[in-house]
């Protein structure tokens, strides 16, 4: 009597799935021009700020670096010239989350990827991951765009290296926690991403945040919040710095990925 043989199929790890997923999404990622029309607009962003009457850019900035960040967190903004430094790439870059992932629902990929095997945590982490990637190139090639713009308007480098290191990882590690908030808005609003466009620019210019600072004033508190962090990361940097930079951001990165992760799971995904 001959005895069947049961083949048996392993599920694919965690890991596995993790890295097929992110082998997919950046394979979409490079192979889009809207990853590279941003990556220009943000090393763009620095010339426009810098652009105007030499008494306006005089009067805005005294030093190349303050394109980059502030010489102190500035939790409150007082005029838009303070915000002009690289804690616009979270508003340019939401607004490119948002038409990346957009365009998952728009093409019926979504559909496709859920009915074979792909898991909403998965999903989640991923976009989260790509996201987050791609904002960090936005800040380098901000970086660049904005040495050339000091160098042009014929503003000073000196500053202090070290600071200005931990300023500038600061913003890039924020990346993680602001894209996972444009993944999370997105999974809300899958299928009207021009709400996720707008609630992007609304919420990375920080305008919560500032109100809360203009009544509570200059509380160290804010920096346990995406626009706090991000501001916090400035020009009087230091390893204390990175540090809350890095736990804000994986924090909130982990607390949007677990809240879309479970509204992905209650809804229709399409």
């Amino acid at each position: 009597m001959e005895k069947t043989k049961e083949l048996k199929f392993e599920s694919p790890s965690f890991i596995q799935r993790l890295k097929g997923m992110l082998g997919v999404d950046f394979y979409r990622l490079f192979h889009t021009p809207l990853f590279y029309i941003f990556l220009a607009i943000a090393a763009i962003i620095p010339a426009l700020v810098s652009m105007g009457n030499s008494d306006t850019t005089a009067s805005m900035f005294t030093n190349a670096w303050q394109i980059i960040a502030s010489d102190s967190p500035l939790y409150v903004v007082s005029d838009i010239g303070q915000y002009a430094n690289m804690n616009m790439v979270f508003i340019f870059g939401g607004i490119m989350v948002s038409i990346f992932i957009g365009h998952d629902y728009k093409s019926g990929y979504v559909k496709q990827l859920f009915t074979t095997h792909a898991k909403k945590q998965d999903y989640m982490m991923s976009k989260s991951l790509v996201c987050a990637f791609s904002m960090a190139c936005m800040c380098i090639t901000y970086l660049i765009g904005g040495i050339a713009s000091g160098i042009f308007s014929g503003l000073s480098f000196e500053v202090n290296f070290g600071s200005l290191l931990i300023a500038i990882l600061g913003k890039m590690i924020m990346s993680l926690g602001w894209a996972s908030l444009y993944t999370f808005l997105n999974a809300i609003f899958r299928r009207k991403f021009g709400i996720s466009i707008a609630l992007s620019f609304f919420l990375g210019t920080g305008i919560l945040i500032i109100g809360v600072a203009s009544i509570v004033g200059n509380s160290s508190i804010l920096n346990l919040f995406l626009y706090g962090s991000s501001v916090y990361a400035c020009l009087s940097s230091n390893i204390v710095t990175l540090l809350v930079c890095l736990l804000v951001s994986v924090g909130w990165a982990t607390i949007y990925n677990l809240l879309g992760t479970l509204l992905l799971s209650k809804r229709d995904v399409y």
